[in-house]
């Protein structure tokens, strides 16, 4: 009895487990040249607002983004960061930099860092001189 019992607990969990990796991932569209904008519905869907057309590469969509988080800040939004897409990848417009990932909840990759002043640049660029 507590086999069947033991056999069951582990089959369960087994087939719990199995589910958990099939939760539904949320992927970006994949328009070839639009940027997107991400807004959150009240019901926790994605709505992809158009910002921009025949944009060239990511980069230029995340600056694209980057001013238009720069807009919202002065225009007195107290939301610091902000989500786009383009060609099938999410864009993480975070305080520490712009982050590029496959999925909206999935992992995040470091694509730009912010300087000392606020600027953008790729990892690694900036030299730090030491203090003489």
């Amino acid at each position: 009895m507590k086999k069947t019992v033991l056999a069951a607990a582990v089959v369960l969990a087994a087939s719990g487990l199995g589910l958990a990796g099939c939760q539904k991932e949320i992927k970006p569209p994949f328009e070839t040249g639009v940027c997107f904008h991400v807004a959150t519905n009240k019901d926790g869907t994605l709505r992809y607002n158009p910002v921009a057309r025949n944009v060239p590469n990511m980069e230029e969509c995340a600056a694209t983004l980057e001013g238009m988080r720069i807009r919202f800040i002065r225009m007195g939004s107290p939301n610091r960061s902000l989500v786009g897409a383009y060609q099938g990848s999410f864009i993480f417009i975070e305080k520490e930099g712009i982050y590029l990932g496959q999925t909206y909840d999935g992992p995040r990759f470091m694509s730009l860092v912010r300087t000392g002043d606020g600027r953008l640049a790729v990892p690694g660029a900036i030299r730090q001189v030491p203090a003489q």
